[in-house]
């Protein structure tokens, strides 16, 4: 039941979390629940034997080559941001951090049952539950402005949630127009695609990959991510940023890998190209002259999930480079989240018109979140230097030069715009603290609690820029082997 264990323990650690009456006692609960799943994690993807002979969950779950890698990411994420969570809380000490507590554990747990799942229909009521579990998580400065994102959050996210379930009726009448037995669990899917019906195949792809790719803040469909990353706490926007969106991005990968081999496959990619470099280029033009640095964080998230689908389209090495920007990008964003959320936490203003010199003030978390920021960007030695090259290569190799072109110009625009607004964050003289421009701040400095976990995090990504371990290279190359099929 090693399967099982892996959602169920930290959905019963969010319900110790809920009775435990300490506010300072129970955000220790979250890094303790974070490392056991991530040593059963362990266990699950070294240890098979323990996997196979426990009582079969089969077909519903099952811990497949997508599955190991996306499942040994989002723990290590999650383990990181929960290393942070007791310091931040710390600080919170205004409101009861219960509710915060428990929906982080129930979170992990859904997007677990997310990875896990071998079933459309199971798959769609995980990614549901991750949603509703991460809502409470953005209300809880308590003001109208989290409110507002938090509303548009769940109001956005079911429309696209609507969406995917509708794709997923369309998918399973694609096997019954054509007389077969109609069914949701994904090898049988996959066994079967060259013979669904193409018409309805299509309108499927088109509708859940709308759908779910609300669900990751590809544009058009991002409107809920500068609301909902600007307001949320640092630490739920890198969950949202490298956890929840990456889920989604799973539950496309599962339906591209149907569609792909069958004479859908054209359309599929080709959709995702369209729409990866229109992520890219929204990007671009709205972090020209952002104000505000949490807000800017979000488009670079929807930069980053166009660059996720753009390598899935491109084939070859891309969907290499793709899996492997996955991780690079997921922990970059924790760098960059944490980070701005400590030098939020001191000045109290999320506008560059009231943060400067956060270097002098945050010497650490200034540093990080200009280090984070040459990492996003795709400098060099960082790890999302590494992956982004990979899937611009592969667009050089296969003679797509328009796309490699449009792909560095973009990146070029990217770099300058996120860097004017970074600039202005860690450059400059700091002001005192009796300033009016730190009216609304505090008396916030870093701190081993709070800082430790966002070195920990870079280092990886400066790791992964240097080297690619032979196991975690193993793993994206199996799961990469699931997805590239026909041309």
């Amino acid at each position: 039941m090693l399967l099982a264990m892996l959602v169920l323990v930290p959905l019963a650690m969010a319900g110790v979390a809920l009775v435990v009456p300490s506010d300072v006692w129970r955000p220790w609960l979250l890094p303790l629940a974070a490392a056991i799943h991530l040593g059963l994690v362990g266990l699950a993807i070294f240890s098979p034997d323990l996997v196979g002979n426990a009582l079969s969950l089969r077909p519903w779950f099952e811990l497949d080559a997508l599955g190991k890698l996306f499942l040994a990411y989002l723990s290590t994420l999650f383990l990181i941001c929960m290393l942070y969570a007791p310091g931040y809380l710390a600080l919170r000490g205004e409101r009861s951090n219960r509710v915060f507590c428990a929906n982080l554990l129930v979170a992990l747990s859904a997007m677990t049952l997310m990875i896990l799942s071998q079933h459309l229909g199971l798959m769609w009521v995980a990614m549901e539950a991750t949603t509703l579990a991460t809502g409470p998580l953005l209300y809880f400065n308590h003001n109208p402005k989290s409110l507002e994102a938090t509303w548009k959050y769940l109001l956005i996210g079911s429309v696209g949630i609507a969406l995917a379930l509708l794709g997923t009726f369309f998918l399973a009448y694609s096997a019954v127009r054509v007389g077969l037995v109609s069914s949701l669990f994904f090898p049988d899917l996959v066994l079967v695609a060259g013979k669904l019906s193409p018409s309805w195949l299509r309108a499927a792809f088109v509708l859940l990959f709308v759908g779910y790719g609300t669900k990751m803040g590809l544009a058009p469909m991002h409107t809920w991510k500068p609301d909902a990353y600007g307001e949320a706490p640092g630490l739920v926007g890198a969950i949202l940023a490298g956890g929840v969106t990456s889920c989604a991005f799973l539950a496309i990968l599962r339906v591209y890998q149907i569609c792909s081999l069958s004479s859908a496959a054209g359309s599929a990619r080709g959709m995702m190209w369209v729409i990866g470099l229109l992520s890219m280029s929204v990007a671009a033009v709205f972090m020209v002259r952002q104000r505000d640095f949490k807000r800017m964080l979000a488009y670079s998230s929807v930069e980053h999930m166009g660059i996720l689908v753009l390598g899935v389209a491109l084939g070859g090495a891309g969907v290499y480079g793709a899996l492997l920007h996955l991780i690079n990008n997921g922990l970059t964003k924790s760098v960059l989240f944490l980070s701005a959320g400590n030098i939020h936490r001191a000045y109290g203003s999320k506008n560059i018109d009231h943060v400067h010199g956060a270097m002098t003030l945050l010497p650490l978390s200034g540093t990080l979140f200009l280090a984070s920021w040459l990492a996003i960007t795709g400098s060099p030695p960082f790890g999302p230097f590494l992956s982004e090259f990979t899937i611009v290569n592969a667009a050089f190799s296969t003679g797509q030069y328009p796309t490699a072109g449009l792909f560095l110009v973009l990146l070029a625009a990217i770099f300058i715009g996120m860097g004017t607004t970074v600039l202005a964050v860690v450059q400059g003289p700091s002001p005192e603290l009796s300033s009016p421009e730190l009216s609304g701040g505090t008396k916030f400095r870093d701190g081993m609690r709070t800082g430790l976990p966002i070195i920990i995090a870079m280092a990886l990504v400066l790791l992964l820029g240097l080297y690619i371990p032979r196991q975690l290279d193993t793993m994206i190359r199996d799961a990469a082997a699931m997805l590239e099929v026909a041309k």
